[in-house]
């Protein structure tokens, strides 16, 4: 396996996709030039800018343009800048997105993928900086993945592509120049799959996104202290394990 960056390897699933499948296509605010963290760089000059789309600053627009291609047949990946400007697309994902599956059935899917960097620590101030996980997590018919490292960040997000439902895909901006082990060979990383990351006996504490490493950390302080503590990493919140 090589070491890869955690957003190396959320990149390398998109390359991975486009290239797999034709219908997949990227579409957000600057990503001609990488976006916010860089994530899309390079990409527009290997795919062409009909599959690599820049957008207006218009979240809402986004969203509904991404749903309205999903239906049509395409496998849209949509970037939202931050996770904060997510409440301004909240409408077409809430009322539209999720529910067209209950409303029509099996003649229906809605095969997009919503990709924001969420989190605090790195200074972006009060309105880039929030975690909004379990909002998403309650809307019926919106999966939520938080992968923790650059393994689960790839392969969750191969599967979430695949997948024929509106995926929420969570990216901690903290996690995105940690590096971790990825295989060379293709792979996915099912959904409703938690992984026990350390096994104990006395306490089980369930973390997501970079609060697996905080966990780990204050697991390794209290063993120093005789208590043995578990930590399970969901890695999707729905569907949960």
């Amino acid at each position: 396996m090589a070491e890869v960056f955690y957003s190396h390897a959320v990149r390398d699933a998109l390359r991975e996709e486009m290239q797999r499948d034709e219908s997949v296509f990227i579409l957000g605010e600057d990503i001609i030039h990488g976006g916010a963290f860089g994530i899309t760089r390079g990409m527009a000059e290997e795919f062409g800018t009909d599959r690599i789309r820049n957008t207006p600053v218009a979240e809402e627009v986004i969203v509904g343009s991404a749903i309205g291609a999903a239906l049509l047949g395409s496998r849209p990946v949509v970037e939202i800048m931050f996770m904060d400007f997510c409440f301004l697309a909240l409408d077409q994902l809430l009322n539209h997105g999720a529910k067209y599956r209950y409303m029509y059935g099996d003649s229906v899917t809605v095969p997009m993928v919503l990709r924001t960097p969420a989190g605090a620590r790195r200074g972006y101030g009060p309105t880039h900086s929030q975690s909004l996980d379990t909002i998403f997590m309650s809307i019926p018919g919106v999966k939520v993945a938080v992968p923790s490292n650059a393994y689960d960040a790839k392969g969750l997000l191969k599967t979430a592509i695949r997948d024929n439902n509106p995926v929420v895909f969570i990216e901690n901006k903290t996690l995105y120049g940690r590096r971790g082990e990825v295989p060379d060979e293709a792979y996915t990383v099912p959904f409703g799959e938690a992984r026990v990351v350390r096994e104990g006996e006395d306490c089980t504490v369930v973390a997501t996104g970079q609060l697996v490493e905080d966990a780990l950390k204050s697991a390794q302080v209290l063993s120093n202290e005789g208590i043995d503590i578990e930590v399970v990493d969901p890695r999707t919140l729905n569907p949960l394990d």
